[in-house]
């Protein structure tokens, strides 16, 4: 009977051949190692899971590295990108773009008037006058055209062009002509006035002599949001103008003798500069602005036309030359850097508060 029993147990199952008897035996011992060779196989398993995670964990940072090195190239790239257009700017107001050559013709020589007046302006009197007189003593430039669309600015700008074109038509013959195209207003007209004649399109908006300052009161406002108001001044009626605090009715009449002085001034150049051509009526130097069909009726210009017109009727074509000092890029994205920067940190500006400007 127990050779029956050994039979079965050899017996028992498919039958197998050699080779994969024999691979069912590795099998069997591979799931089922003797217990000394298991823990030195664990071990080593341990080992080689931690060398795994180390080498994981140096890959993250070596890919981390990689990328970090990627970001300060891209940055360092734009860097130089943005050096570089800074550079090429500067470069280009220095030296690119020459002026134009003067033409051999005779032709008008333009100056442009455009924007506010202003001293940090494209429209301010240094490059105004500087185009002036580049204008006047070219022998080609048959007139000098103060090419003007502004509603005016500041008071001492205007003045000063107005007092250089003065200047310049008694040194000479040369005619100096103001041609208005949509907006010649306070203080553009201002400068308009010296010129020995105005041109303006008929529905160009002409006049506006008059004196203004705006500002805002703020003393309720603060009271009511509980905002304590502190300024130290020295000189008792050096913080009149602060608008966080209540105007006292001498402030108010003394400032309104600086306004009156101001606008005395503006209606006296401009009687100087037209002359007997002006109109008797009352509401010319009341602020009001005209069509320029009505400033032609007031005397206020000498006739309606435009820049165009104007070349047409001297040399039968056009014959334009703008004497205009270009505008340098990086200094004026310098200034309005500058002044936006100024704006944000609450620094007043340096311009006069008074104008002569539209509102």
């Amino acid at each position: 009977m127990s050779d029956d029993r050994r039979e079965d147990r050899w017996t028992e199952g498919p039958e197998l051949t050699p080779e994969q008897a024999r691979e069912a035996r590795q099998a069997k011992e591979e799931a089922s190692p003797p217990e000394s060779e298991s823990a030195e196989t664990l071990r080593e398993r341990q080992r080689l899971a931690q060398q795994e995670t180390l080498d994981r964990w140096i890959g993250g940072v070596l890919v981390e590295q990689r990328r970090s090195r990627r970001w300060k190239l891209f940055f360092r790239f734009v860097f130089a990108l943005l050096l570089l257009g800074l550079l090429l700017v500067s470069f280009y107001g220095l030296f690119g773009v020459p002026m134009t050559q003067e033409p051999v013709q005779p032709h008008l020589g333009v100056v442009e008037v455009r924007g506010v007046i202003d001293g940090e302006s494209p429209a301010s009197a240094e490059r105004i006058i500087t185009g002036l007189n580049r204008a006047w003593e070219s022998d080609k430039a048959a007139a000098v055209v103060l090419h003007i669309d502004s509603p005016g600015g500041s008071p001492v700008q205007s003045q000063r062009v107005y007092n250089e074109i003065l200047r310049l038509r008694e040194e000479g013959d040369k005619p100096i002509i103001a041609v208005i195209e949509d907006v010649g207003a306070s203080g553009a007209y201002y400068m308009a006035a010296a010129a020995d004649e105005i041109v303006a399109a008929p529905a160009s908006l002409v006049g506006s002599i008059g004196v203004i300052f705006a500002s805002f009161g703020f003393e309720e406002a603060i009271d009511r949001l509980g905002i304590e108001r502190r300024i130290y001044v020295s000189g008792e009626n050096k913080g009149f103008l602060d608008p966080f605090s209540e105007v006292a009715p001498e402030e108010r009449e003394f400032w309104q003798t600086v306004m009156d002085t101001t606008h005395r001034q503006f209606i006296e150049s401009v009687r100087h500069g037209r002359g007997e051509r002006l109109a008797d009526d009352e509401e010319l130097f009341t602020g009001l602005i005209w069509s320029g069909e009505q400033a032609l009726e007031l005397g206020l210009i000498d006739g309606i036309g435009s820049l165009d017109e104007l070349s047409r009727d001297l040399f039968g074509e056009l014959r334009l030359h703008d004497y205009t000092p270009r505008l340098d890029p990086f200094e004026r994205l310098s200034r309005q850097f500058g002044r936006v920067a100024a704006e944000w940190m609450g620094v007043s500006s340096s311009r006069s508060p008074v104008r002569y400007q539209l509102p």
